[in-house]
């Protein structure tokens, strides 16, 4: 990836950019967190509240196709009105959502809340990420790629921890969580306040809420590799937020919110470890390492779920979490190869409408499907999903190109299909 320096001064009013840097990084991470915290909270809900799997899955639908949506319209809006602006909303979008759940007793409630975190993640994948780009260090040269594709996975595993070890040993189990988050949302956005911009305002901000999906044409060869790695993984992480708190109870017989709070950490966690391996290899090769890997996972997952083991499920877990680590960071640092400032945002935009299709629509299959299949054999749809994306990463992964002209279109106009 070239990482080519954004055109700004490096500090403004004296403030440095690594400041911006760990601002974004931070403040991603709490945003994932507060999405993550939710998932200890989801047998407690279960139990307490008469919730069914159709109605968990659900709320992954709702808190997926909030964020879809948000990434069609908002994507491009930080070129335009700044990274600080748009950081600054998302981090309130996901504090209305977490005082919302401070009290839920009705599946609408709790789908609510998952809405508001849907609009505030969707509006911070896109903005967040391209202010990480924009501020990241030139050396080494993989840390912006990492940084900006496997924060979300750190935060998730965060919150999901944080959240398990309060749910079960801390006080206000339903509530705590909630209120941390909530703080750790309000520094994050103390710490975007302070930091310098990275992006000079400019006309056109409206004419960018038109929904348009693009990338770079010296890249778009690679999509449809990196469509196929994004829709397995973040599939697999819905999976895991709807099913998992399920299964864990039910097939690996426990009810500790910690433990499912530190499987679900053992997927996202090892993807920020699995990361930087992958930039040992050229984006095509760490794809293809990265799925066969995640593949193997998946072998071990179904194994566990069939035999009821939860050491293998966890051990399981941490392979399929690190190989994804490998093949996410890969497919962006393909997709950002070359790229400059304005490009960032739409890039980033098409990454997570592409992860969160992967995590809107084998959602709401399987949520239509629960009444008629048990879980085991939901989850071997997931596999298979796998076996297709691994099979089509082997075979099509590509390099980008080195001298491809980039006729992609500038903004306003018509962008060709991709």
């Amino acid at each position: 990836m070239q990482n080519e320096a954004p055109v700004i001064n490096l500090r403004r009013r004296n403030r440095p950019l690594w400041l911006a840097f760990v601002a974004a990084v931070v403040s991603l991470v709490a945003v994932f967190a507060a999405v993550g915290s939710t998932i200890p909270l989801f047998n407690i809900y279960r139990t307490e509240d008469g919730f069914t799997n159709a109605d968990i899955s659900l709320t992954v639908v709702a808190y997926s196709a909030a964020t879809l949506s948000t990434l069609l319209v908002l994507g491009r809006l930080s070129n335009h009105v700044g990274r600080r602006p748009n950081a600054i909303a998302s981090l309130g979008l996901l504090v209305l959502g977490c005082l919302l759940l401070l009290n839920v007793h009705d599946i609408g409630i709790l789908i609510a809340g998952r809405l508001l975190m849907g609009l505030g993640a969707g509006l911070a994948s896109s903005t967040l990420t391209a202010y990480i780009v924009d501020a990241a260090p030139a050396r080494p040269t993989w840390l912006a790629s990492v940084a900006s594709s496997q924060t979300v996975m750190l935060g998730l595993a965060v919150g999901a921890i944080a959240s398990g070890a309060l749910v079960q040993f801390g006080p206000w189990p339903r509530d705590l969580i909630y209120l941390v988050v909530i703080g750790l949302l309000l520094l994050s956005a103390a710490l975007v306040a302070i930091s310098p911009e990275t992006v000079t305002p400019k006309p056109g901000g409206w004419r960018s809420l038109h929904p348009s999906v693009r990338v770079p044409v010296r890249v778009r060869h690679l999509l449809p590799v990196a469509a196929a790695v994004l829709l397995a993984t973040w599939a697999t992480g819905a999976f895991y937020q709807a099913f998992v708190p399920a299964l864990v109870a039910d097939q690996l017989h426990t009810n500790s919110s910690l433990v499912l709070g530190l499987v679900f950490a053992a997927y996202m966690g090892p993807s920020a470890l699995g990361a930087p391996l992958g930039g040992r290899f050229s984006p095509a090769a760490a794809q293809r390492i990265g799925m066969v890997a995640f593949l193997a996972g998946w072998i071990g997952l179904i194994t566990a779920i069939t035999t009821g083991t939860l050491p293998l499920f966890i051990a399981a877990t941490i392979t399929a979490g690190a190989a994804q680590g490998i093949a996410i960071s890969a497919a962006t640092r393909g997709l950002l190869y070359g790229s400059t400032l304005p490009d960032r945002a739409p890039i980033f935009a098409v990454v997570y409408l592409l992860s969160y299709s992967g995590a809107t629509i084998p959602s709401l299959i399987s949520a239509r499907l629960t009444n008629i299949f048990s879980l085991p054999r939901i989850a071997l749809g997931y596999g298979a999903l796998t076996l297709v994306a691994t099979l089509l990463t082997v075979l099509a992964a590509r390099n980008p190109r080195q001298s491809a002209p980039d006729k992609t279109p500038k903004e306003g106009q018509r962008p060709s299909a991709l």
